[in-house]
């Protein structure tokens, strides 16, 4: 752990801390990362294109740079056909992209925070023992190179998540835990509220929800949990790091469930004064860990900075090639978009999608399937074509 910056508790309590954005999305498109498996080998196959990405977010303004660790597990490296367990072990992974995320925080007052979520060990149905195993692998490696704190994020069941917890804090470090659920809550029909308290009656330091919903959905979510937080008396800090896609006809799985995942999502993309809205409405929530997740590009982790600059005291080092609500446009060639040099017009336009046979919203598949679903179980091998032909029928 870095002795001379502050811890993020310290800086929690202190004001706001800015997180980064989504890797998994980001390095897809740029051609890093498989879509299917999710898995971040890149950390060892590509560490400059990794690196590159943390360094984008830093300059956007940034507190923290999470290390590329999501779906790094043993179990998700080798599931349904994965061969990165071929190329890397699930250490090497783990290694590689902490050193890259401490190389990138020390170019700046950032801190390191090691990344773990949910498991296809758990979603096969598993005993707890042999989750927190999973758990304890990626625990040991962010020990050894000195995370400043975890990120437990992107579980379906708070029942996964209190294991996780229960492991990491053996580590000694500050844990935050996040669910990607939205206001309906897990997927075992816990509420949003109760899975709150019992994230922070299990240790967790930071509690909230990343992943899966909109900024809207995530801070009606954000609602729900910290009034049952505050009805037990519990003050963990909060946290929220939401999807970049607008998802407002998203079911109880979220945007994993639309049609459009993973490959048509664009058209959802928010706007960067979209962001400028979120951030507010988090930070007057009482929210101070505030960040993105799927579709979070550096500009959007830009406009959150630059609406919390008063709070903050300063603005990130991306501003100086950016004025806040188009004001470079009075630059501009053309007399009518110099004409857009103005908040009122940024926050009034109505972005359209430039589809005239598209509709506004998608019906979600919500085929209902979770934990201990034959569907679900982990295999090493690949999916098999009669295994497909069963999928496509369903979804017909």
């Amino acid at each position: 752990m870095s002795t001379d910056k502050k811890g993020v508790l310290q800086r929690l309590e202190e004001g706001v801390v800015i997180g980064d954005g989504g890797f998994v999305f980001a390095l897809e498109k740029r051609g890093y990362v498989k879509a299917g498996p999710w898995t971040p080998e890149a950390t060892a196959e590509f560490p400059e294109a990794v690196k590159q990405l943390h360094r984008e977010f830093l300059r956007a303004g940034a507190d923290v740079m999470q290390t590329f660790t999501f779906y790094a597990s043993d179990d998700k490296l080798a599931n349904r056909g994965n061969d990165a367990l071929d190329k890397f072990t699930g250490a090497q992974v783990n290694e590689a992209a902490c050193l890259i995320a401490r190389e990138v925080a020390d170019e700046g007052n950032a801190l390191v925070a090691g990344g773990v979520c949910q498991t296809p060990t758990y979603l096969s149905g598993a005993t707890k023992q042999e989750v927190q195993e999973i758990f304890k692998k990626q625990m040991d490696v962010f020990i050894e190179h000195k995370v400043d704190f975890v990120i437990a994020e992107y579980f379906e069941h708070v029942e996964e998540a209190e294991w996780a917890v229960e492991m990491l804090k053996t580590s000694g470090l500050p844990i935050a835990i996040n669910l990607c659920i939205g206001p309906e809550g897990d997927l075992h029909g816990v509420s949003a509220g109760e899975c709150a308290v019992r994230m922070a009656k299990a240790g967790g330091d930071i509690v909230g929800v990343n992943c899966h919903f909109d900024t809207y959905l995530s801070l009606e979510t954000m609602k729900l949990m910290k009034d049952a937080l505050d009805k037990e008396n519990l003050k963990p800090h909060l946290m929220v790091q939401p999807l970049a896609f607008r998802t407002p006809d998203c079911g109880k799985q979220g945007f994993i469930d639309l049609p459009e995942f993973p490959f048509a999502l664009e058209p959802r993309i928010m706007t960067r004064f979209e962001m400028h809205d979120f951030a507010r409405k988090a930070y007057d929530m009482g929210i101070r860990y505030i960040g993105g997740c799927c579709g979070f590009e550096p500009y959007h982790i830009r406009a959150l900075a630059e609406e919390l600059a008063p709070e903050r005291g300063f603005k990130p080092a991306a501003s100086s090639k950016h004025l806040p609500w188009g004001g470079a446009l009075r630059q501009h060639t053309k007399p009518w978009v110099r004409a857009r040099a103005r908040r009122s017009y940024w926050e009034n336009v109505k972005p359209a999608s430039g589809r005239p046979y598209c509709p506004a919203m998608s019906k979600p598949e919500e085929w209902g399937i979770t934990r201990g679903h034959e569907f679900l179980k982990q295999k090493s091998e690949h999916t098999t074509e009669e295994e497909l032909a069963v999928l496509f029928d369903k979804s017909l």
